[in-house]
Protein backbone atom coordinates (compact mmCIF):
# COMPACT_ATOMS: atom_id res chain seq x y z
CA UNK A 1 0.00 0.00 0.00
CA UNK A 2 1.01 3.35 -1.01
CA UNK A 3 1.00 6.06 1.86
CA UNK A 4 2.15 10.18 0.60
CA UNK A 5 3.99 12.07 3.64
CA UNK A 6 -0.10 13.79 3.97
CA UNK A 7 -1.86 11.12 4.33
CA UNK A 8 -3.46 10.28 8.13
CA UNK A 9 -1.03 7.08 7.67
CA UNK A 10 1.94 8.49 6.10
CA UNK A 11 2.52 11.40 8.92
CA UNK A 12 3.42 8.80 11.88
CA UNK A 13 5.64 6.82 9.57
CA UNK A 14 7.13 10.44 8.47
CA UNK A 15 7.10 11.63 12.44
CA UNK A 16 9.01 7.92 13.51
CA UNK A 17 12.08 8.43 10.51
CA UNK A 18 12.69 11.94 10.99
CA UNK A 19 12.84 10.85 15.20
CA UNK A 20 15.16 8.10 13.96
CA UNK A 21 17.40 9.97 11.94
CA UNK A 22 17.65 12.92 14.50
CA UNK A 23 18.37 10.29 17.35
CA UNK A 24 20.35 7.92 15.24
CA UNK A 25 22.89 11.11 14.07
CA UNK A 26 22.97 12.01 17.78
CA UNK A 27 24.57 9.22 19.43
CA UNK A 28 26.99 8.58 16.24
CA UNK A 29 28.38 12.08 15.81
CA UNK A 30 30.96 11.41 18.39
CA UNK A 31 34.99 11.34 19.15
CA UNK A 32 35.22 7.47 19.02
CA UNK A 33 37.52 4.88 17.46
CA UNK A 34 35.31 3.62 14.79
CA UNK A 35 34.80 7.36 13.60
CA UNK A 36 38.50 7.93 14.48
CA UNK A 37 39.08 4.85 11.73
CA UNK A 38 36.79 5.51 9.48
CA UNK A 39 38.35 9.39 8.72
CA UNK A 40 41.80 7.65 8.92
CA UNK A 41 40.96 5.04 5.96
CA UNK A 42 39.00 8.30 4.22
CA UNK A 43 42.10 10.77 4.19
CA UNK A 44 44.29 8.17 2.97
CA UNK A 45 41.87 6.62 0.49
CA UNK A 46 42.23 2.99 1.56
CA UNK A 47 39.00 1.05 1.12
CA UNK A 48 37.04 3.45 1.95
CA UNK A 49 33.90 1.46 0.19
CA UNK A 50 33.77 -1.39 2.42
CA UNK A 51 34.99 0.45 5.47
CA UNK A 52 31.89 2.71 5.22
CA UNK A 53 29.39 0.10 4.20
CA UNK A 54 30.41 -2.30 6.70
CA UNK A 55 29.52 0.76 9.39
CA UNK A 56 26.58 1.35 7.87
CA UNK A 57 25.34 -2.67 7.50
CA UNK A 58 26.72 -3.46 11.02
CA UNK A 59 24.57 -0.30 12.40
CA UNK A 60 21.47 -1.46 10.55
CA UNK A 61 21.48 -5.22 11.43
CA UNK A 62 22.05 -4.49 15.09
CA UNK A 63 19.30 -1.91 15.30
CA UNK A 64 16.82 -3.70 13.45
CA UNK A 65 17.89 -6.90 16.47
CA UNK A 66 16.87 -4.28 18.16
CA UNK A 67 13.51 -2.97 17.17
CA UNK A 68 12.35 -6.73 15.91
CA UNK A 69 13.71 -8.37 19.09
CA UNK A 70 11.89 -6.00 21.78
CA UNK A 71 8.81 -6.30 19.94
CA UNK A 72 8.73 -9.77 19.76
CA UNK A 73 9.31 -9.31 23.52
CA UNK A 74 6.56 -6.43 24.40
CA UNK A 75 4.05 -8.89 22.87
CA UNK A 76 4.70 -11.44 25.61
CA UNK A 77 5.73 -9.13 28.51
CA UNK A 78 4.01 -5.83 28.04
CA UNK A 79 5.38 -4.85 31.66
CA UNK A 80 8.61 -4.36 29.78
CA UNK A 81 7.97 -0.72 28.16
CA UNK A 82 7.81 0.76 31.60
CA UNK A 83 11.37 -0.95 32.06
CA UNK A 84 12.71 -0.30 28.92
CA UNK A 85 11.19 3.28 28.92
CA UNK A 86 12.86 4.69 32.17
CA UNK A 87 15.90 2.75 31.35
CA UNK A 88 15.84 4.35 27.94
CA UNK A 89 15.17 7.85 29.42
CA UNK A 90 18.17 7.56 31.99
CA UNK A 91 20.59 6.21 29.67
CA UNK A 92 19.78 9.50 27.15
CA UNK A 93 20.15 11.71 30.15
CA UNK A 94 23.74 10.91 30.67
CA UNK A 95 24.47 10.53 26.91
CA UNK A 96 23.29 14.18 27.18
CA UNK A 97 25.00 15.04 30.12
CA UNK A 98 28.71 13.77 28.27
CA UNK A 99 27.71 15.44 25.39
CA UNK A 100 27.13 19.03 27.14
CA UNK A 101 30.26 18.11 28.95
CA UNK A 102 32.15 17.05 25.96
CA UNK A 103 30.65 20.44 24.12
CA UNK A 104 32.36 22.66 27.37
CA UNK A 105 35.79 21.22 26.69
CA UNK A 106 38.46 21.55 23.56
CA UNK A 107 38.74 18.50 21.73
CA UNK A 108 39.34 17.44 17.89
CA UNK A 109 38.97 13.68 15.95
CA UNK A 110 42.72 13.53 14.04
CA UNK A 111 42.80 10.62 12.10
CA UNK A 112 46.18 8.01 12.95
CA UNK A 113 49.49 7.86 11.40
CA UNK A 114 51.04 5.11 10.23
CA UNK A 115 51.79 2.42 6.66
CA UNK A 116 48.89 1.66 4.53
CA UNK A 117 47.14 -1.52 5.68
CA UNK A 118 45.51 -4.49 3.52
CA UNK A 119 41.85 -4.92 2.66
CA UNK A 120 42.14 -8.08 5.56
CA UNK A 121 43.64 -6.19 8.13
CA UNK A 122 41.29 -2.96 7.82
CA UNK A 123 37.90 -5.53 7.93
CA UNK A 124 39.11 -7.24 10.80
CA UNK A 125 40.42 -4.03 12.88
CA UNK A 126 37.05 -2.70 11.80
CA UNK A 127 34.94 -5.69 13.24
CA UNK A 128 37.10 -5.26 16.55
CA UNK A 129 36.49 -1.45 16.71
CA UNK A 130 32.38 -2.09 15.94
CA UNK A 131 31.82 -5.68 17.72
CA UNK A 132 34.44 -5.44 20.70
CA UNK A 133 32.57 -2.16 21.71
CA UNK A 134 29.95 -2.53 24.42
CA UNK A 135 28.14 0.91 23.72
CA UNK A 136 27.77 -0.35 20.64
CA UNK A 137 24.81 -2.70 21.81
CA UNK A 138 23.49 -0.37 24.13
CA UNK A 139 22.77 2.31 21.28
CA UNK A 140 21.76 0.16 18.77
CA UNK A 141 20.16 -2.59 20.03
CA UNK A 142 18.58 -1.54 23.26
CA UNK A 143 18.44 2.34 22.96
CA UNK A 144 17.52 2.28 19.70
CA UNK A 145 15.40 -0.82 19.47
CA UNK A 146 13.68 0.79 22.87
CA UNK A 147 12.87 4.21 21.21
CA UNK A 148 11.13 2.54 18.14
CA UNK A 149 8.76 1.03 20.37
CA UNK A 150 7.57 4.76 21.55
CA UNK A 151 6.73 5.46 18.22
CA UNK A 152 3.64 4.97 16.03
CA UNK A 153 5.65 3.39 13.11
CA UNK A 154 8.82 1.22 14.73
CA UNK A 155 10.20 0.22 11.87
CA UNK A 156 10.05 3.45 10.23
CA UNK A 157 11.95 4.97 13.16
CA UNK A 158 14.52 1.93 12.18
CA UNK A 159 14.90 3.17 8.42
CA UNK A 160 15.34 6.97 9.84
CA UNK A 161 18.53 5.80 12.42
CA UNK A 162 19.56 3.40 9.39
CA UNK A 163 19.51 6.43 7.04
CA UNK A 164 21.45 8.53 9.15
CA UNK A 165 24.44 5.87 10.26
CA UNK A 166 24.80 5.62 5.94
CA UNK A 167 24.91 9.35 6.04
CA UNK A 168 27.04 9.54 8.53
CA UNK A 169 29.81 7.43 7.57
CA UNK A 170 29.18 8.23 3.92
CA UNK A 171 30.11 11.56 4.63
CA UNK A 172 32.59 10.75 6.86
CA UNK A 173 34.46 8.49 4.65
CA UNK A 174 34.60 9.61 1.12
CA UNK A 175 34.56 13.43 2.18
CA UNK A 176 37.62 13.04 4.52
CA UNK A 177 40.07 15.20 2.72
CA UNK A 178 37.78 17.82 3.28
CA UNK A 179 35.83 16.99 6.60
CA UNK A 180 39.44 16.32 7.93
CA UNK A 181 40.25 20.28 8.90
CA UNK A 182 36.98 20.72 9.98
CA UNK A 183 37.26 17.84 12.56
CA UNK A 184 40.56 19.24 13.77
CA UNK A 185 38.66 22.26 15.12
CA UNK A 186 37.66 21.96 18.53
CA UNK A 187 34.48 24.75 17.73
CA UNK A 188 33.56 22.09 15.36
CA UNK A 189 33.03 19.56 17.80
CA UNK A 190 31.68 21.76 20.63
CA UNK A 191 28.69 22.68 18.26
CA UNK A 192 28.26 19.27 17.21
CA UNK A 193 28.19 18.03 20.95
CA UNK A 194 26.14 20.78 21.74
CA UNK A 195 22.99 19.30 19.01
CA UNK A 196 23.88 15.65 20.38
CA UNK A 197 22.96 17.39 23.58
CA UNK A 198 19.67 18.80 22.88
CA UNK A 199 18.88 15.69 20.87
CA UNK A 200 19.10 13.14 23.36
CA UNK A 201 17.76 15.13 25.95
CA UNK A 202 14.88 16.40 23.77
CA UNK A 203 14.24 11.87 23.59
CA UNK A 204 14.63 11.58 27.12
CA UNK A 205 11.60 13.77 27.33
CA UNK A 206 9.94 12.00 24.99
CA UNK A 207 10.35 8.72 26.55
CA UNK A 208 9.32 9.96 30.02
CA UNK A 209 6.26 11.51 28.38
CA UNK A 210 4.89 8.36 26.64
Amino acid sequence: MYFTAGSPYGRPVLSSLVAGFLTSLGLIVVIGAQNAFVLRQGVRREHVGVVVAICAASDAVLMAVGVGGLGAVLEHAPAVVTVTRWAGAAYLLVLAVAAARRASRAERLVPAEGVGASLRTVVLTLAGVTFLNPHVYLDTVVLVGSLAHQHPAAWGFWAGAAAASATWFTALGFGATRLAPLFARPVSWRVLDGFVALVMLAAAVSLVAA
